[in-house]
């Protein structure tokens, strides 16, 4: 028997609990893996809570992110004692996830856990991590470097907003934070931020361009805020679009596109093949000091996570939680 955070529906309400499973529970897979840490996101807390529609069928396990052992193996890749980690693919959405002490899994979703972490560690990297860099390679890859000029962070207290924060300015970018708490300026500008703006300045209806101030941005807000970022991006600058927590909307036109040569890149984290993967976390040991992982995470346990999920949507919570299964 295990324990897990367990959503079901019944006469179309959504139920959820800390619930006690038998191994014989869990679904199809080639690998089962003991969990030992798991994150809460986002996504997470809106399957919990219900209040986005992310949980595909029911009942389902929710947590898109886990790190483990592998206790039993039919895939050539894994043995029984490997450790591993594992980011989207679906799982917690369309297949049970990592908010539970075991997981039967694809072996092609998972990676070696990562040699320059431990398992807490890279669940307090988690997907938000992850993305965040996968968003700076984007950068990186259409030629934005830290001598073009500023650079925006929008949604910058979440998860992938502190970590992007922080591997911009590891990597030398001089660094525009917003957020909707300038009373968290203090943490943001330890994360690595050189200035920090409020949301409002970006969030409203905005005209199709604006002044050029950012030679490019990494955006997991979405919506008007995603538009006024493209109209105010510099003269062949790139934005990494990771997120829609104003929305799903892009209330913006083509002119930054065609006039200023824009480009918008879009960032998928869920379905990246391996070789991605594995390098999007090398660059996250080359990049990361392992010891600030603390300063933008907090532990919880499975027990706890039900209420975490209502504070972390209420925006109570910054930088990332790790749920510890310990």
């Amino acid at each position: 028997m295990f324990n897990a955070v367990f959503i079901d529906k019944h006469d179309g309400e959504q139920q959820v609990a800390i619930k006690s499973l038998d191994e014989s529970e869990l679904p199809d897979g080639d690998v089962t893996v003991r969990v030992q840490c798991s994150t809460l996101n986002y996504k997470d807390a809106l399957a919990i809570t219900g209040k986005g529609p992310v949980v595909k069928h029911f009942p389902m396990v929710p947590g898109i992110d886990l790190s483990g052992v592998v206790e039993d193996s039919s895939a050539p890749d894994f043995k029984p004692g490997d450790t591993v980690l594992l980011n989207g693919w679906g799982v917690g959405e369309k297949h049970w996830g990592g908010l539970s002490e075991k997981a039967r899994l694809d072996s092609r979703w998972l990676i070696p856990q990562p040699s320059a972490f431990t398992p807490h560690q890279s669940m307090a990297i988690g997907t938000a991590g992850y993305t965040a860099m996968l968003a700076v390679m984007a950068l990186e890859n259409h030629g934005v470097t830290p001598d073009q000029g500023e650079i925006l962070v929008t949604g910058a207290n979440g998860g992938v907003g502190s970590y992007a924060i922080t591997l911009l300015a590891r990597l030398g970018f001089h660094v525009v934070a917003s957020t909707g708490r300038l009373e968290e300026s203090d943490y943001l500008r330890e994360l690595g931020a050189q200035d920090v703006i409020d949301r409002h300045e970006l969030s409203e209806p905005g005209r199709p361009l604006a002044r050029e101030r950012w030679v490019g941005a990494i955006d997991s807000v979405g919506s008007h805020t995603l538009a006024n970022v493209l109209a105010s991006t510099k003269y062949d600058g790139t934005v990494a679009c990771c997120g829609l927590a104003q929305g799903m909307d892009l209330p913006s036109s083509v002119a930054p596109f065609i006039l200023r040569g824009v480009t918008l890149a879009g960032i998928d984290s869920v379905m990246k093949p391996y070789a991605y993967r594995v390098e999007a976390w090398r660059r996250l040991g080359e990049l990361l000091d392992p010891e600030q992982l603390t300063t933008i995470t907090q532990s919880i346990t499975l027990d706890q996570v039900i209420g975490a999920s209502e504070d972390l949507l209420a925006g109570k919570i910054r930088g990332r939680v790790v749920v510890d299964m310990a």
